[in-house]
């Protein structure tokens, strides 16, 4: 990164990361001016690297930039140093294809805003070593993060697929006039999204019955029957996205102060819940 970025990144971030002090949302064991005083910026990769244990690619979601990335990155290490992509849905065996520290290589997909939201997603290569996978599980798990490891490669990894499938079902919805765009999202917000905030969907299956075996025999039939009704991929476009666009422009207006607010909301709601989920950790 270069010195000028360096800068820029800095005094962003030591007002952010001031209020998560204060919160005592702050992450590691150092203050904020000893974390701040670790941030070095160059314009020499190899300088940016030298020494490194763990590197973690964040450029732009691009397959071409990345590939670039990770060439360069490949003429550089050793045979020590973890290569690890924070891609959210481009495939390892894509990304590292034809590296020579191809054992060395990972996506640990991080979830925005990562202060927050602690979860990082671990994708191996086909050819990734086992110990690259426990080096980076235990080094995220050390630094506060909740990682979990996808045991192959797959389109859009688990949260992406997860969060695509609630997405395509709330469209279809929206655009069959069963539901309004408000409403849908109250469903979430009010409903699903409680739950999900500390359980995921299958131990809901489990605590909504008599344990899991006994769910599916009381409700895989019904949940088969409904299954049944899904639609095709909706297009994402036509009316359907500018009725969505109105009623979301209604509630938070597109312009950048209201977006800017509504994330600076969001993200304090996001910091009073990973405290209560940190006080509320079953012994």
């Amino acid at each position: 990164m270069a010195t000028s970025a360096v800068g820029a990144v800095v005094i962003v971030g030591r007002k952010e990361m001031k209020l998560l002090e204060q919160s005592g949302s702050l992450k590691g064991t150092l203050s904020v001016g000893q974390q701040l005083s670790l941030i070095s910026g160059c314009s020499n990769i190899a300088e940016a690297v030298e020494g490194a244990m763990h590197i973690q690619e964040c450029v732009p979601e691009n397959l071409e930039l990345k590939r670039k990335i990770f060439a360069q990155l490949d003429r550089i290490v050793d045979d020590r140093v973890i290569l690890s992509s924070s891609s959210s849905c481009l495939l390892p065996s894509k990304l590292f294809a034809g590296l020579t520290h191809m054992k060395q290589c990972i996506v640990a997909h991080p979830v925005n805003p990562p202060y927050y939201i602690p979860l990082v997603e671990l994708i191996p290569h086909p050819e990734t070593a086992l110990t690259t996978v426990d080096r980076t599980h235990a080094l995220m798990k050390s630094i506060g993060q909740s990682p979990v490891r996808v045991l192959k490669e797959i389109d859009g990894f688990v949260l992406n697929r997860l969060q695509y499938a609630i997405i395509s079902e709330a469209w279809r919805l929206v655009e069959e006039g069963i539901v309004s765009p408000g409403d849908l999202d109250l469903v979430m917000a009010d409903g699903l999204g409680m739950r999900y905030a500390f359980i995921g969907p299958l131990e809901t299956m489990h605590l909504n019955a008599e344990g899991m075996l006994n769910y599916c025999d009381r409700y895989s039939e019904g949940m088969k029957r409904v299954l049944k009704t899904f639609g095709p991929i909706p297009e994402f476009s036509g009316a359907t996205v500018e009725k969505v666009n109105q009623a979301m422009c209604a509630k938070v207006p597109n312009d950048p102060g209201h977006l800017a607010a509504r994330r600076q909301w969001r993200d304090d709601c996001l910091m009073r819940l990973a405290q209560l989920k940190r006080q509320e950790q079953p012994q």
